[in-house]
């Protein structure tokens, strides 16, 4: 194989305005993604970026990649025939969270139930900001927006709890603002074999400025996230004094060195889990009862969807005299014209 340039992030940056408003997270996402991909030592014409409709969905204009911004809520679809077409193809879904669990729901969960080889990237605001402030599957109950003036009154969607119920095997969460480790979740999710899911907590500053604020702020995101590492105590706080521990069948936070609670006490991630059961409550913790879980929550190998699907096509040409397309035509009467 010749060897690949060593790309830089400003190889990945396309010549197009960006026209994201000023302060919006995405612009550090897309920072983040063309990182990743500079890091990732593949060659640019191997990447395909893909997306929907949203704010989120202007991805693959600015990305110097191949890119395919498709109709609303059918990104995961076009991914999908994309990836199984062209299985050398890095492929990115670049998704919102009305895109992704409003119209484009079924597509969610079954790309993930299938396992197809590709990452998706869900920017998580909580509001549909390209139409102007609606509220979104994900809306908090009692949002007010301009289709709930006094607060809906529906539930919201946990993405993560969406993605383990869907049979999902790579699930993960980031901070926009944090781009350097945001960079190094992607990495992972990127280096996953199967459908490697990012939920990325995303601030539109229009219509929900400050949604995540309450714990994604500098001076209090420490004592109310913890960034789960695989093989690492799930310890958290500004003086890293804080911990989980299971109580029965429910976690529970602790300070280290009260109540009889040491350091051996604290839970370790193990991100390999199959059973999806611990996963399911770290993914869905909330604060005030808990911190928000971030980083790489689950990943767990498994066999992938072009995995199953060579093999099966391999087995079929073993025992069929008909191997492919051209042998198909030539069958019956033939006639050349």
């Amino acid at each position: 194989m010749a060897e690949v340039n060593k790309l830089t992030p400003k190889d990945f940056k396309s010549d197009q305005e960006v026209r994201w408003c000023p302060g919006c997270g995405d612009h550090a996402i897309l920072n983040a993604v063309q990182r990743t991909m500079a890091n990732l030592g593949i060659p640019r014409e191997k990447f395909a970026v893909v997306s929907g409709i949203g704010c989120s969905s202007r991805f693959p204009y600015y990305m110097n990649t191949y890119g395919f911004h498709g109709i609303h809520g059918r990104g995961a679809a076009i991914a999908s025939g994309l990836k199984v077409a062209n299985p050398d193809l890095s492929v990115w879904q670049i998704t919102g969270d009305g895109d992704a669990m409003a119209i484009g729901g079924n597509h969610f969960i079954h790309v993930i139930r299938r396992n197809i080889d590709m990452n998706l990237l869900l920017f998580n605001n909580e509001i549909y900001g390209l139409t102007k402030g609606q509220y979104s599957p994900t809306s908090q109950l009692g949002a007010k927006s301009k289709t709930s003036p006094f607060g809906t009154v529906e539930n919201p969607f946990h993405p993560g709890e969406l993605v383990i119920g869907a049979q999902g095997h790579f699930f993960a969460r980031a901070i926009d603002n944090q781009v350097k480790v945001t960079t190094e979740i992607f990495e992972q999710a990127a280096r996953f074999k199967g459908t490697s899911v990012v939920e990325i907590l995303q601030n539109c500053v229009i219509f929900n400025d400050a949604i995540h604020e309450d714990i994604v702020s500098r001076d209090v995101r420490d004592d109310r996230t913890i960034l789960l590492k695989h093989g690492e105590k799930m310890i958290f706080g500004k003086e890293k004094d804080k911990g989980l521990v299971r109580d029965g069948l429910k976690l529970k936070v602790v300070t280290i060195g009260k109540d009889g609670y040491t350091i051996e006490d604290i839970l370790t991630h193990d991100a390999h889990e199959a059973n999806p059961g611990m996963h399911l409550m770290l993914a869905n913790m909330r604060y005030p009862d808990f911190p928000v879980a971030l980083g790489v929550i689950r990943a767990v190998p498994a066999a992938t969807y072009e995995e199953r699907l060579d093999q099966q096509i391999s087995e079929v040409q073993k025992q069929s005299k008909i191997k492919n397309m051209d042998d198909l035509m030539r069958t019956g009467d033939t006639w050349e014209v």
